[in-house]
């Protein structure tokens, strides 16, 4: 996907896993793995690390969403240790990866800003798809959007939908003015 390609999927990531488990996202790393077997990995203060494998098949993930607490059969066959021969881990370089740099920025400030950067991004890349914009101008409507917002705290529901609304207009606007140049 195009959110693959620009690691914004991962920097979304990092925003949501610092939400949910109430740590700042400089305590998130991501780590690019393209054997896509190793899915997440947590590091405990003692320094061991766990981590879940599997498939790549978002099958199950989402069986394990739907039943869980419990553990189910799958209908996918059981990954194979020993016919991986090895992983290989490499940690991204933000200034290839733009995208990714401005999530952690943004994912620090918190409050509508995550919201907002979002937004922008699914206009951004709506617009890429549709040939309106380049693929290196998905970042700069999201860096545009992102440097003009004004933050406020994520009060409710309904302020986040006005900042979804507004962020999407001032994100087609950018892409609008990147199309006409």
């Amino acid at each position: 996907t195009v959110d693959s390609a620009t690691l914004m999927n991962k920097g979304f990531e990092v925003i949501e896993a610092g939400w949910l488990f109430g740590v700042g996202v400089d305590q998130v790393d991501v780590v690019i793995h393209r054997e896509s077997i190793v899915h997440s990995m947590v590091e405990f203060v003692d320094g061991s690390v766990i981590a879940h494998m599997g498939r790549t098949d978002m099958a199950i993930p989402i069986q394990y969403a739907l039943t869980h607490p419990s553990r189910k059969a799958a209908t996918l066959s059981p990954l194979d240790i020993a016919q991986l021969g090895a992983l290989h881990f490499s940690a991204p370089d933000l200034a290839e990866y733009p995208g990714l740099a401005l999530c952690y920025e943004v994912g620090r400030e918190g409050g509508t800003l995550p919201a907002a950067l979002n937004a922008a991004n699914e206009v951004a890349v709506a617009s890429f798809l549709e040939g309106g914009i380049g693929f290196l101008d998905i970042h700069e409507v999201n860096r545009l959007v992102v440097d003009d917002w004004e933050t406020v705290p994520a009060a409710d529901v309904d302020t986040i939908l006005d900042v979804d609304r507004r962020a999407r207009q001032r994100a087609r606007q950018a892409a609008d003015s990147r199309r006409a140049a």
